[in-house]
């Protein structure tokens, strides 16, 4: 469309009669004036008020109309709908009482939201006060209603105008903590308002709100010593009280368990930091089920509730199994108990579908605040411990809830075998959505299993999962020159949040059945690691676990068993750990140690006391272990114990030694570690004299799920993803995980989008080439962020000269902080190339083309067979750059700017690059008018096109190896 042309005038031409308007040549007839009163009127319906308000300026026959309109109007909205939204500025208090005075019908006034109004009126200044709203407001006689969200407001007509309904939802929007002292909110019984959601105010009490029906409360702080003495809310069907500060003495909290029973149509109830009286909902229940109470709830959830009893859930459940569909548990109620009574009762919950376990609320999760602060500012006084949930409890969950659909478990460390929740009676049939956090026990390989066993089973998320095990003899906590301490087998398969294995040890060592090692004497630089294997042991012995091979046992503790030690060992049954270990040590070194380790007197003294009290407590008790080669599993490392260094925490050899003596042996030269792969070396332990460097410990996570959609990683410890068979699978979102490098994709021909964050060890060449060597099903993106520089002349040749059967675009982003609309431009130009290249080939007979080892071989260098073009330009103030072989791009990116087929980042309006989803307009063909003259030269030259676009986004934010803050991922 051309230039917008301003209308004229309509003049009557001279000599004619009876003044009959004639339209002068190149004048357009204004029809609005045309347009009677009542049908101007009937416009205004689905105008802004806004924009009605401008029109009263532009000509006398609209400006009678708008006054028409608004003598009749009976509902006006400020914010045209949009609740979130602030009234227009400008007004003051006498234009805004100008404005209703046209309005003597009005009933109902929407939008009332104002960005800020004066408390009182300024004399000899026009502002916008709350006094002059008021005065404004009662000019309507008709006035039934107002909604607004400025607290001082709701109050002054709640004591001016108490016949006035709150309309809407009632959300005050400068709500902060810790509170504001200026917000603040008297509620009288008398207040005429159906919601009302509170969040950073003072509030003296809760009364007897006859009509209210949905209350949040959330950081508010009740300022009376009994802010509940007179709750009584019949109507309620929603309460949420969230991190509200109020007594601290649990049995002011008796009226409002007591009021919320009386609601017979509460529907959720949202108890966070409530320090109710402990079994004081059993007992209310038990008093009001009768008449109805509790009976209708749909959604329960319990959050840091000091006194909260599981009597107190697990009454509210069973009273409302019938409607019940979503449940969230504080950890201290996220017991095996809880549900194994549940299972007693036999009752069916037909409609439940949502479970969190270990439920913390997540302004307690984001909040900076440390713990005595939030008590400071009046919070209850809470604690929470992880939950202590176990296999046997999760399996009875499914048992009792069997149609859940979405499942949530948060730091439950007791979880270790998920193959073993599903059994007859607990086959997770309906689970759709599957979401971990920090539940480090729970085992990589079990995992795997019971992911396959779930036949709905649509997304996973995992956050914190898997961690991986310690390295290093900086980390296990030995005492030089004795063999006293903790291997690293011990640490690695024990850490107190990480019991994700060698999954093998457990098969191979199940009868071990070790003691739990006495604290042994180690220097300073080793305190914390030895507090921490102490705090495993007793973690162990307290769930009856056997302890896992690889404790140090005490030089005078007999070895009573058989035990097999490496070719060329023999060791007889029945010598001590001392004779053993000189044993084993002259048998290895060939005497050669004893001059290269020496051992100060001092140190053998101390030691030796130390090995004295070991055995003195455990003396009593029988040692029976093995000597032999670490179990391996494919792709793993060859066992936990291969940390080298001073202090001799471990052979290289695949042996796992009954303790450590003084020598320091590094058997690596002697004897080579069993396939263990090497490509990346991890970070240096610097604690000890003598940094170990060391591989990550291969933890891989195989996929295999008929349903599977998506799988989302946060955190994790994996180093390698492996997608078996997923015909279904669409998309995978790895962000921060610190040692994931690679992925196998064996059978997952669907999936289409890769978005790999922060992931410092990522093996990119490996990566994209398992994506670009997929059959060409889909279009596919991937999304990376890498944290080191990358080699862009060597990345384009991997791309572009591999024998990779797409359309292949590189784009280098280099916004900082990162922003998201390049990534979503590139993903509406990648679908609109790919289908031009469709219709190419499906109703063109295109051909199409190929790109096999053979094509590679005849085209070894530069250009590779493809024809590549670079754009570049400039975004947001950021350079962008990309490069791709789609033939006909630059004719495109030329088109003439109003063109719906331009493709450009320039400008986000006019030039953006097709975006059918948003502007729903344009098909392929359209854009194949602009490129008809290269499409017919391709054809003549009998250069085909690929059907299928891959398009691989950097954003290089991150590239100096600091991780950039970003609320998209």
């Amino acid at each position: 469309m051309g230039p917008r042309r301003k209308a004229s005038k309509l003049q009557p031409l001279g000599g004619s009669s009876g003044g009959e308007v004639v339209l002068r040549p190149n004048e357009l007839k204004d029809y609005i004036n045309e347009l009677s009163h009542e049908v101007l009127c009937h416009i205004f319906r689905y105008l802004p008020m806004k924009d009605i308000m401008c029109m009263e300026s532009l000509s006398r026959k609209l400006r009678e109309a708008v006054t028409l309109y608004l003598r009749v109007v009976k509902v006006v909205d400020l914010c045209a709908g949009r609740w979130w939204e602030y009234m227009p500025s400008g007004f003051t208090d006498g234009s805004f009482l100008l404005l209703l005075k046209k309005m003597p019908d009005l009933e109902q006034l929407y939008g009332l939201h104002p960005r800020y109004l004066e408390r009182r009126r300024v004399r000899g200044y026009e502002a916008f006060s709350i006094p002059g709203v008021l005065e404004a407001l009662q000019t309507c006689p008709n006035l039934l209603g107002v909604e607004t969200s400025h607290l001082e407001l709701v109050e002054a007509i709640w004591n001016y105008m108490p016949q006035v309904h709150i309309l809407g939802k009632f959300r005050n929007r400068n709500g902060a903590f810790p509170i504001p002292a200026e917000n603040k909110l008297t509620i009288p019984i008398t207040a005429k308002i159906q919601t009302l959601h509170l969040v950073g105010v003072n509030v003296p009490e809760i009364p007897c709100v006859s009509m209210l029906r949905h209350l949040y409360l959330k950081w508010v702080r009740l300022t009376k010593p009994q802010p509940f003495k007179d709750f009584l809310c019949v109507s309620l069907r929603t309460f949420v009280m969230r991190n509200c500060a109020g007594p601290t003495n649990s049995l002011k909290y008796v009226p409002l368990v007591t009021g919320l029973a009386s609601a017979r149509n509460l529907e959720q109830l949202e108890l966070v930091r409530v320090p109710f009286l402990g079994g004081l909902i059993q007992h209310v229940v038990e008093d009001s089920w009768r008449s109805g109470g509790f009976r209708n709830l749909h959604t329960i959830v319990f959050g840091a509730c000091k006194n909260a009893l599981e009597v107190d859930l697990g009454y509210l459940i069973i009273t409302a199994a019938r409607r019940l569909h979503e449940l969230r548990i504080q950890p201290s109620l996220t017991k095996d108990g809880v549900f194994s009574a549940l299972k007693m009762a036999e009752l069916e919950f037909p409609q439940f579908e949502t479970l969190h376990l270990g439920y913390v609320d997540e302004f307690l999760l984001q909040c900076k605040m440390s713990h005595s602060e939030l008590v400071k500012y009046g919070l209850a006084d809470v604690i929470e411990n992880p939950g202590i949930i176990t296999d046997i409890g999760i399996k009875v969950v499914n048992e009792v809830f069997t149609n859940i659909k979405y499942l949530l478990i948060y730091n439950c460390p007791h979880l270790h075998n998920p193959h073993h929740w599903i059994t007859d009676q607990s086959r997770w049939s309906r689970l759709v959505d599957l979401t971990l956090v920090r539940c480090h026990a729970i085992k990589l390989e079990s995992f795997s299993q019971f992911i396959e066993s779930l036949p709905s089973l649509e997304f996973i998320c995992l956050d914190q999962m898997f961690r991986e095990p310690p390295k290093g003899c900086a980390r296990v906590g030995l005492s030089a020159g004795t063999g006293i301490g903790v291997s690293s087998a011990l640490v690695s398969n024990q850490n107190s949040n990480n019991d994700n294995d060698n999954n093998n040890n457990n098969h191979h060592h199940n009868e071990a059945n070790l003691p739990p090692a006495a604290p042994p004497v180690v220097n300073n630089n080793n305190n914390n690691n030895i507090n921490n294997v102490n705090n495993n042991n007793q973690r162990q012995q307290q769930h009856g676990d056997s302890a896992p091979a690889g404790v140090s046992v005490p030089a005078t503790v007999s070895v009573s068993a058989r035990v097999s030690v490496p070719a060329g060992l023999s060791v007889p049954v029945g010598v001590s750990g001392a004779q053993l270990g000189d044993k084993v040590r002259a048998q290895v070194c060939g005497g050669s140690c004893e001059k290269s380790c020496q051992v100060s007197s001092e140190q053998i003294k101390a030691d030796m006391k130390a090995a004295a009290e070991t055995s003195r407590r455990t003396s009593s008790k029988g040692v029976s272990t093995e000597l032999g080669e670490t179990p391996s599993r494919p792709g793993a490392d060859s066992g936990p114990a291969r940390g080298t260094g001073s202090t001799g925490t471990a052979v290289r050899t695949g042996v796992r030694p009954l303790f450590f003596s003084s020598c320091c042996v590094d058997l690596s030269r002697s004897k080579p570690r069993v396939s263990v792969r090497r490509k990346r070396m991890s970070d240096k332990s610097t604690s000890t004299s003598d940094p170990v460097t060391e591989d990550d410990h291969v933890q891989v996570l195989s996929l295999k799920s008929k349903n599977l959609v998506g799988i989302t990683l946060t955190n994790c410890g994996i180093t390698d993803l492996v997608l078996r068979d997923c015909p279904k699978m669409m998309f995978i979102h790895a962000t921060r995980c610190r040692v994931l490098k690679q992925l196998k994709v064996e059978s997952a021909p669907i999936v289409n989008r890769f978005d790999y964050a922060q992931c410092k060890k990522l093996d990119m060449e490996q990566v994209l080439d398992q994506i670009l060597r997929m059959p060409p099903e889909r279009n596919r993106i991937i999304y990376m962020r890498p944290m080191h520089q990358v080699d862009s002349v060597a990345l384009e040749r991997q791309l572009f000269q591999g024998p990779y059967p797409y359309h292949i675009a590189l784009v280098h982003e280099f916004s900082n902080p990162p922003n998201i609309r390049n990534k979503v431009r590139i993903r509406s130009w990648m679908d609109t190339i790919a289908n031009i290249s469709q219709e190419l080939i499906k109703y063109e007979f295109f051909p199409e083309a190929t790109r096999t080892e053979e094509d590679v071989k005849k085209f070894p260098r530069y250009p590779w067979g493809r024809d590549i073009y670079t754009l570049e330009g400039v975004v947001d103030g950021a350079p962008y750059s990309m490069v791709t072989d789609f033939p006909w791009l630059r004719t495109l990116r030329a088109a003439e700017p109003n063109s719906y087929a331009r493709y450009d980042f320039e400008d986000d309006e006019s030039t953006t690059i097709y975006a059918p989803r948003r502007k729903g307009q344009l098909s392929a063909d359209i854009c194949m008018e602009t490129i008809g003259e290269e499409i017919s030269e391709r054809r003549q030259s009998k250069r085909g096109v690929f059907q299928r676009v891959v398009v691989l986004f950097l954003h290089h934010c991150d590239t100096p190896g600091e991780p950039v803050d970003d609320d998209y991922i």
